[in-house]
């Protein structure tokens, strides 16, 4: 018999087609897993230990999922739980999933796998050279990380299902573990439980419609055949084959805990109009190692938003910044006494170059330009104080000396916004494991629905 995987959707939060998802589960897939989050967005999320998804949001799509899971019968599995799998968003997911039982009267026993590292275990490793760095890389500097996190794999998440579980709320994993984990688990072929759990990784993305979420992956001993189950949605050789080029940079080779695979051989062939079987992808075994991830403190921001409208300065705004920049920049040495190594001030000009910057090649005439003034400095109070010095200067300063003193427009006020705290990446590292569980730890909980006296 296959081993079929229901995937809801590429990341929870996201949505997803219901009456897909009725169909998934009157298929009898025998587990039910979606993935969490990812760095996708930035090193907030794992700086802070904070989901980017609202908990209402999140909670709304969990409870269809566990009445999913009820109906079928089947464990459901959630990688990356919050975001960024630490394990304040573990514990976060568990609180809504320990909510919503209560609410729809459910018994379960739940799983919990911690993927947060404490520094001094990695600054053991690394003493053993034991960590190697991936290009690029950042020093291994560990005495200031907000946030370390390890990307579990596929033994992790099968320890995690030895347990019994109804639901596993798993750390940061990575992308495939929680597809591939039942499929290994039963006897599978590795090369098709892994190059399917990567097709399946987004969900819908490896159809032709992939915002419609729900797909059904079928794992057997020499391949996979994956559909997707929105009405109109199809699977195609190309749309599939050319998902292992998402979030990778080898188009035929995908690195995860203990190995590698390799699609060089896979065959990609249209079973129908809707579902494409694959087979020939070999699983190449190899030393045990986990990649690392982890957050820092980079400094502190403050921003500021204008609006040029007047024609003249919409054509001339990278002038206008320019000089305006150049005089900022003396105005906080000689009032603040900061130099320009305690602080950065930049400008993005939306409508112009506010995505790519100094990279970009292409010009327009914009009706207006959005000024966005970005302060970066070592504390939230010096940041905010010196947006408070410039907010006049972007409100008010001329193209040249002989012109009119301008009014630009600005769209909220204050014009200045605290940010917070802004991180950045500090870890690009794999650790060498010789037990997969030494870095990780499972805790099991029972959820009981309280039976009125």
């Amino acid at each position: 018999m296959p081993t079929r995987v229901l995937v809801p959707s590429g990341v929870l939060g996201l949505g997803f087609d219901r009456e897909a998802l009725a169909r998934g589960v009157a298929a009898r897939p025998d587990i039910i897993c979606i993935d969490g989050g990812s760095t996708d967005s930035g090193p907030f999320s794992l700086g802070a230990g904070q989901s980017k998804y609202s908990r209402a949001a999140t909670k709304s799509e969990w409870r269809a999922l566990m009445l999913a899971r009820a109906e079928a019968g089947v464990p459901l599995v959630i990688g990356t739980a919050g975001t960024c799998g630490t394990d304040s968003t573990v514990d976060w997911m568990y609180d809504i999933t320990a909510e919503l039982a209560r609410e729809l009267g459910q018994e379960l026993r739940v799983a919990r796998l911690y993927s947060s590292q404490p520094a001094a275990r990695v600054a053991e490793a690394a003493a053993a050279d034991r960590v190697t760095p991936l290009p690029p890389s950042p020093e291994l500097r560990l005495e200031d990380l907000t946030n370390i996190v390890a990307l579990a794999g596929a033994e992790q998440i099968q320890a995690a299902l030895e347990t019994g579980a109804d639901i596993v709320i798993a750390g940061r994993t990575t992308d495939t573990a929680t597809i591939a984990a039942l499929p290994l688990s039963r006897g599978d072929a590795a090369g098709g439980a892994w190059h399917g759990a990567k097709i399946g990784e987004c969900g819908a993305l490896c159809s032709t419609n992939p915002t419609s979420g729900v797909i059904l992956v079928d794992f057997d001993q020499t391949g996979f055949t994956v559909e997707p189950l929105a009405t109109g949605a199809r699977c195609t050789p190309h749309s599939v084959s050319a998902h292992m080029l998402y979030e990778n940079s080898d188009p035929f080779r995908l690195f995860e805990p203990g190995g590698y695979l390799d699609v060089t051989g896979a065959t990609y062939t249209a079973l129908d109009d809707r579902r494409v079987r694959v087979e020939g992808s070999v699983w190449v075994p190899g030393r045990y190692t986990v990649k690392l991830e982890g957050a820092r403190i980079a400094g502190y921001q403050t921003t500021i938003l204008a609006i040029l409208r007047d024609a003249h300065y919409a054509a001339n705004a990278q002038a206008w910044v320019d000089r305006l920049t150049g005089f900022l920049h003396r105005e906080i040495e000689t009032r603040m006494g900061l130099a320009r190594a305690d602080y950065m001030l930049e400008f993005r000009l939306i409508g112009v170059d506010a995505a790519l910057g100094a990279l970009e090649n292409r010009t327009g005439s914009p009706v207006e330009v959005g000024v966005l003034g970005i302060i970066t400095a070592r504390t939230q109070a010096e940041a905010s104080e010196i947006g408070k010095l410039i907010n006049p200067f972007v409100l008010h300063y001329p193209l040249t000396d002989d012109e009119d003193l301008p009014t630009f427009a600005f769209p909220y006020s204050p014009a200045t916004t605290d940010r917070g705290a802004l991180y950045e990446f500090a870890l690009n590292h794999v650790m060498v494991l010789d037990d997969p569980m030494s870095a990780f730890r499972i805790e099991v909980s029972e959820i009981r629905t309280e039976v009125p006296a």
